[in-house]
């Protein structure tokens, strides 16, 4: 096995702890260790495929990476905007 190839087993196992600890109530979609965990998903697997590289899954990579993105800066700012007005 490469280190490529190693590199995007643990992207694997990043996205199905995420969504295992979510589905489990354990984390929660505003948790910022989901993010955390879809983020390092996404690029360990971005990671292996510029070794082995597929289109598709290229693609669907970058997407979830910039959609975890996007959540997590969106999540941060209404927590933010939540401190805020308790204050």
């Amino acid at each position: 096995m490469s280190i490529a190839d190693f590199i995007g087993l643990i992207g694997v196992a990043a996205y199905l702890s995420a969504y295992g600890l979510l589905q489990l109530g354990i984390l929660k979609v505003e948790d910022d260790r989901y993010a955390l965990l879809n983020g390092i998903g996404a690029i360990a697997i971005l990671y292996s495929l510029i070794f082995d590289f597929n289109l598709p899954s290229f693609i669907t990579q970058a997407a979830w990476l910039i959609f975890t993105i996007i959540g997590y800066v969106r999540s941060r700012s209404r927590r933010r905007l939540s401190k805020g007005a308790n204050t």
